[in-house]
């Protein structure tokens, strides 16, 4: 047997305790190439749409890779401090460290070799199937079966480069630590649990302090608050598992009354040294899982913002000609786009009406606007009734105005938007008395209101009567053609809106919004995203599980010998398998459950930029992961009890 036979029976020696490893970075493995197959799929460029999908899935490959760099290295410090023990013995028989740090070297590689080869492997066999499923995502017929050399090119180099790096970073894992201490046992089991209450309230009011700022975040705040919360949630995690589980199976353990109640002191002993020494790895587990609950959440309310979106451009076609700077051509262009509706037989009814701009003096509170956009209250219910929209809104009079909002997320941004009264340099005033219910124009053909807090408030709606008395300083004219399916409009006036729009801030003469190409860009983009994050979600599900097999696989000796005991002391099968299970719960559902609490005072943060309730998706996602982790319970656990039962006499 030569060297390298060595290192190879070592790795196939141990195959129970490398299977998950072996299993995830080669579905890792997988999912970068079949997300290269699809970047790199030739009827994808070219096309504006097709072309920001494929720069979706760059970005997913991105994180891909970046967390597998991540898992790849944390596992195998894992395993090598497993294996401390093993590489004292060899060193003690006459092996150099030299050799010793060859033959990890050469296990690893062996390992991300044949992870590289499988995974690319079941990436050509299910390229197809990945490319269906792509192309129901994106809403094309079909995408053919193409193998574009960058895939398996980039799958390849990329991963031979990260297993080698992470084999060389091996040697600084290891170490020149003394044979004495490669033989000491793991100290954690040890240990007795820390019990100061100084880390448990921390940790605690992390958490709270967490949850409060994300439940209390206005439309505003969100990206303020983004960021701390994050942080505090994080570090409160850790200190949960590290401090505040432990203090509590501590607290748990002092009712003497429970402790003594059948197997509960065993189970809560064991349970507390466990969750100690595991307390790094469930920590990973659960920030891990909440990454992939909250982007696979978020995503999968494409429908949501697709309905959303059916409100915020009421027109199918929106188009102002900028006042005196539109000339002859604004006349050209409009007929321009009734021809090209009229050649794709799409029925539709126009509708002009004009818009005033008024010179402001001087306004209350502390923003500034300079030239005020103005509609009559008229015109105003003429463009609800054109999009189909209904409203109760009493008729304006006097000098009060509404404001108009440019989309329905705006009206989270209203409670903390400070009502404005204008003074004209004509000498009029108009107060803003409330927010107007539907978009009467839609976003970008407007200039937008200046507010400290964002929003696309775009002018106001002004009584008839106060209307004609206006002396504007400019008076543009929009025309908004309307038809019931406003999805068939992709591609219209092309040359005019390329990406779909041409906002007013542009030098055009001209602003324009073609609500189809935008919904088709949305709903593509929001598509391949929700694809995406189902690729890297389902990655980071199964390395989490991978963490949980290895971590139950590395103390089955120890595991075996204990129960192997507690069976001669006289414990029955029934009671030895509610104690394992119970633990083994814990292990796998507290994460779980802690992550997908994160994930919920997420999504409660991110309502407020939505209008429309996204409470269904997220529980169907958070339901969705909660059954799989289950059925990946069931299996470890009747695998895991099966294997602690072989040295029961």
């Amino acid at each position: 047997m030569n060297f390298r036979q060595f290192a190879y029976r070592n790795v196939t020696r141990s195959k129970r305790k490398y299977a998950a490893y072996f299993v995830s970075s080669a579905f890792s493995v997988m999912v970068f190439f079949l997300c290269a197959l699809f970047i790199y799929h030739p009827d994808l460029s070219g096309d504006l749409v097709l072309d920001m999908a494929a720069r979706s899935m760059m970005v997913a490959i991105f994180i891909i890779y970046l967390f597998c760099s991540l898992f790849v290295l944390v596992s195998v410090g894992s395993f090598l401090h497993s294996r401390k023990a093993e590489f004292g013995l060899l060193l003690l028989h006459g092996m150099t460290r030299h050799q010793l740090y060859k033959m990890v070297f050469l296990e690893n590689m062996l390992i991300g070799s044949a992870a590289i080869f499988t995974g690319t492997v079941l990436g050509m066999l299910l390229g197809k199937l990945f490319l269906m499923i792509g192309a129901r995502f994106l809403g094309l017929a079909s995408l053919p079966f193409y193998l574009p050399w960058q895939a398996p090119v980039l799958t390849v180099s990329s991963f031979a480069l990260l297993f080698m790096l992470i084999s060389l970073c091996t040697f600084v894992l290891i170490g020149n630590k003394p044979l004495t201490r490669m033989f000491r046992p793991h100290p954690q089991g040890e240990e007795k649990p820390a019990t100061s209450p100084l880390g448990p309230l921390l940790a605690a009011i992390m958490l709270l302090g967490g949850y409060v700022m994300a439940s209390t975040a206005t439309a505003a705040s969100v990206q303020r608050v983004m960021f701390p919360v994050v942080a505090i949630t994080v570090l409160g995690t850790y200190l949960f598992y590290t401090r505040l589980s432990l203090y509590i199976v501590q607290r748990v353990m002092n009712v003497r009354r429970f402790l003594w109640h059948r197997t509960n002191m065993i189970m809560l002993t064991g349970l507390a040294y466990r969750w100690r020494t595991n307390g790094r790895m469930l920590f990973m587990v659960t920030i891990v899982s909440a990454i992939s609950f909250t982007s696979v959440g978020v995503f999968a309310s494409i429908h949501t913002l697709s309905r959303e979106l059916k409100l915020d451009y009421p027109a199918a076609v929106g188009f102002v000609a900028k006042g005196a700077h539109a000339g002859p051509d604004s006349q050209q262009q409009l007929a321009g786009i009734r021809e090209e509706l009229a050649q794709l037989g799409l029925p539709f009814e126009q509708l002009t009406l004009e818009v005033k701009y008024a010179a402001v003096a001087s306004q209350t509170g502390p923003d500034r606007t300079e030239r005020l956009p103005l509609i009559s209250d008229s015109d105003y219910r003429l463009a609800l009734q054109k999009a189909g929209f209904t409203s109760d809104e009493p008729p304006l009079a006097g000098d009060t105005g509404l404001v108009m909002i440019g989309s329905q997320r705006d009206r989270s941004l209203t409670p903390g938007r400070q009502k404005v009264v204008y003074t004209l340099q004509q000498g009029l005033s108009i107060r803003e008395g409330g927010y107007t219910r539907h978009v009467p124009i839609a976003e970008y053909l407007l200039p937008e209101l200046d507010g400290r807090d964002g929003g696309d408030f775009s002018g106001l709606v002004v009584s008839d009567e106060l209307y004609r008395q206006i002396e504007p300083v400019q008076t543009d004219s929009y025309s908004g053609f309307y038809l019931e399916d406003f999805p068939q409009t992709v591609g219209i006036a092309a040359e005019l809106a390329k990406r779909g729009k041409l906002a007013y801030e542009s030098d055009a003469p001209y602003a324009i919004v073609v609500s189809g190409t935008l919904f088709e860009i949305q709903r593509t983009l929001y598509s391949t995203m929700l694809f995406a994050s189902l690729l890297v979600g389902t990655v980071f599900f199964i390395a989490a599980g991978s963490f949980l097999y290895f971590r139950l696989y590395s103390d089955l000796d120890h595991d075996r010998l204990q129960y192997a005991t507690l069976s001669k002391m006289g414990f029955t099968d029934q009671e030895l398998d509610r104690m394992a299970t119970l633990q083994l719960a814990l292990l796998f559902f507290v994460p779980v459950l802690l992550a997908g609490l994160h994930s919920l005072f997420a999504f409660i943060a991110l309502q407020r930029l939505f209008y429309l309730s996204i409470a269904a998706e997220t529980g169907a996602v958070l339901a969705g992961y909660l059954a799989a982790q289950g059925l990946y319970f069931l299996f470890i656990r009747s695998r895991y009890l099966r294997n602690l039962k072989k040295n029961l006499i």
